[in-house]
Formats: C-alpha cells, structure tokens, sequence
C-alpha cells in the first residue's frame, strides 16, 4: 500500500509526538504509534507501564484497542517511533494483536530517535502467521 508523502509525514509526526504521552517511569523507553485509517484519520497510542512489567501494555496494542473501540476497522499503515536508533520493531505479542486487524501486506513504519524508518509488512514481521481467515466457516 503506497502512502502520499503527507499521509507519511503525518504519521511520523503523530507517532513522534505521542512518544510524550508514554507512562514509562521503570523502563524509560518511549514508544509511541499512530494508525492511519482507510478513511484517513489518525489514532494514536502510547506504551503505559506497570510495576509489575507483564501488566503494561505497548503502544501498538493502546493505539489499535482505541481504534476498535472507537468503531474503526479498516486500516492503511502504522508508524511507531522510539527514542533509539534504529527505531524498534513491535514485540511479538504486539506482532501477533496487530495481525488480527491487518493483513500480511499491511505496512508497518519504525521510527527511530533520528527519524529515519525502516518499512516492514506485517507478513516480513510476522511470517506464517495465524490470522482470522484461518479460523472455519461457519456453516
């Protein structure tokens, strides 16, 4: 899925911005994401941090969980930035989550604290991956 150079400009700049709405008081580590819609409207997240680290919840997972429940369900691309350089990938779990909203091709942009991106699909990020459309049919 190609991107206009605004539609890309404004997702680094949203997912740049919400990097300082992070609650990450243990680790330090920034990480905020923006969603941008088949619609075009951009929905941000950011990783929110618990004393006990399983419970905290990455800002890919915040970002799609307001979309979903804010009635969206189809999605374009997602942009994640960090503070270092090269910028992160999304964890696994967050891998996985995504998955169940996008499909293989759906492009993910990761930025670093210089704000150079590294481009990858859902399907590089997470390759033979179970999604809805493995599930049965119902009859």
């Amino acid at each position: 899925m190609t991107l206009t150079a605004q539609e890309l400009n404004t997702l680094s700049v949203k997912a740049t911005d919400a990097k300082s709405t992070a609650y990450c008081p243990y680790s330090k580590f920034r990480v905020g994401a923006c969603i941008l819609t088949q619609k075009g409207e951009f929905i941000t997240g950011a990783n929110v941090e618990n004393v006990s680290y399983p419970v905290g919840t990455c800002a890919e997972r915040v970002a799609f969980g307001t979309a979903i429940v804010g009635g969206y369900k189809d999605f374009k691309a997602l942009a994640v930035a960090t503070d270092i350089s090269p910028g992160a990938s999304p964890c696994g779990m967050c891998r996985q989550f995504m998955r169940e909203f996008t499909t293989p091709s759906f492009p993910v942009y990761m930025y670093g604290g210089d704000g150079n991106y590294v481009l990858k699909t859902m399907g590089e990020l997470l390759p033979d991956s179970f999604g809805p459309e493995d599930l049965p049919k119902e009859d």
